[in-house]
């Protein structure tokens, strides 16, 4: 025992981090003396086969029989000190002893923590259906981040949603699905339909391929319902809390979407509600460590434009502000025909954003492709009347165009 907590002492001293079992393995392998390996390696294993279950209990017992040996070693030595008249060194021995026990975590020590922000579990990601959001993102959303993705109405963005929870489930993922809109019955068919890639209108003639699929899937999915405005973030917090004790550990939730919830504070004004909102949603993300999805509105002029900019955000500009991922799905009504639209990045902590894609979409089965972005297509779309809806120079563009033709008209005359 006294080699274990000696090695893993001097790896928290030089890598400011907690030492791994496969760590111990290699220094095993160092020590000479055949009987103390043997001895060491049992000791370990019956370690790491330990139950957590009583995890709280020990730590208290322990932290508190280290504060007792310490007091008692500080006033045992205040004997000497006392008789010799040296107060302040008997206050500092008491003092430290107080202090043994004590969470030492201050926070990042960024001189210290180098390994730790190059370890590979240091930033765990949640990866989407599409490479090149991945590759903005670092390779999904991360633990702790709040992910927003704008449109208008009947533009697929619940439909992406159930793509995100989708995918994820098929990575082995446990998503927990929080819908205020629809019907917990009808979100489980939208993932059935995903799953299976039969539109969601055939797929209750199709229940049989539903039982063959769904049963393989790694992951597991909890579709909960609430009434709009009913439920708010400390609703949600604790069915997460259920959930866990029912053995079920999210690693992502999902919310379609948070501003049909309610806020605990009665704001006079929507917006000041909405923030709240949103800010509460950011902190529970923070809270469990663990991503949060969620969609919102446009305004009516970003319902209009063919690539939705950041300032058309419906409610609340805050909203930005407040999300570390968030990106636009474009949908007119020449999109739903075609199936086509664009997503655009509109913010993002961990790459670039400003990029626009082009998206091919199939809002019956959940199924969004991405591809990049060409300008030079637009006008083959029949949306060119307003594809630039967001730059100053449009009508300028676009009137030289319907005067150069007026001119030509004039010529052949």
């Amino acid at each position: 025992m006294k080699w274990i907590i000696k090695e893993i002492l001097k790896y928290y001293d030089k890598f400011h981090a907690t030492i791994s079992l496969e760590v111990l393995k290699v220094e095993l392998q160092k020590i000479e003396n055949d009987v103390l390996q043997v001895a060491i390696k049992e000791q370990l294993r019956q370690s790491h086969q330990t139950s957590t279950e009583d995890l709280e209990y020990i730590t208290e017992e322990f932290t508190n029989f280290c504060k007792n040996q310490q007091l008692k070693k500080a006033l045992l030595s205040s004997v000497d000190l006392l008789k010799a008249g040296e107060y302040d060194s008997i206050r500092f021995l008491v003092d430290n002893a107080l202090k043994a026990g004590q969470d030492k975590n201050i926070g990042h020590e960024y001189n210290k923590d180098i390994e730790s922000r190059y370890r590979e579990d240091s930033r765990k990601v949640i990866p989407t259906p599409w490479e090149k959001i991945n590759q903005l993102l670092q390779g999904g959303l991360g633990n702790g981040d709040f992910g927003l993705i704008f449109g208008n109405p009947g533009g697929g963005k619940s439909w992406s949603l159930v793509a995100l929870g989708g995918y994820a489930v098929r990575l082995g993922y446990n998503v927990l699905h929080y819908t205020l809109e629809l019907g917990e019955d009808y979100v489980g068919r939208r993932y059935d339909s995903f799953f299976t890639k039969i539109s969601v209108t055939e797929i209750e003639k199709h229940r049989d391929k539903v039982e063959d699929i769904v049963p393989q899937l790694p992951g597991t999915l909890v579709i909960k319902e609430y009434p709009t405005n009913r439920a708010t973030i400390s609703t949600i917090e604790s069915h997460i809390s259920k959930c866990k004790d029912l053995g079920t550990e999210p690693d992502l939730i999902i919310i379609d979407y948070v501003d049909l919830l309610s806020s605990k504070k009665n704001n006079r004004e929507r917006k000041e509600e909405i923030d709240d909102i949103y800010t509460s949603a950011k902190g529970l993300a923070r809270t469990l460590n663990v991503p949060i999805w969620s969609v919102s509105q446009v305004n009516r002029m970003g319902a209009k434009d063919n690539i939705i900019e950041g300032d058309k955000a419906a409610g609340s500009y805050d909203k930005m502000m407040i999300s570390d991922f968030a990106m636009s799905l474009s949908r007119k009504k020449e999109d739903k025909v075609k199936g086509t639209g664009r997503y655009h990045v509109m913010k993002n902590r961990y790459g670039m954003d400003g990029l626009t894609f082009s998206v091919k979409a199939d809002t019956s089965t959940g199924h969004f492709e991405v591809y990049d972005y060409d300008e030079d297509n637009i006008e083959e779309e029949g949306l060119v009347s307003d594809y630039r809806s967001n730059s100053f120079d449009d009508t300028d563009h676009f009137t030289k165009k319907l005067l150069g033709s007026k001119l030509k008209a004039i010529e052949i005359n």
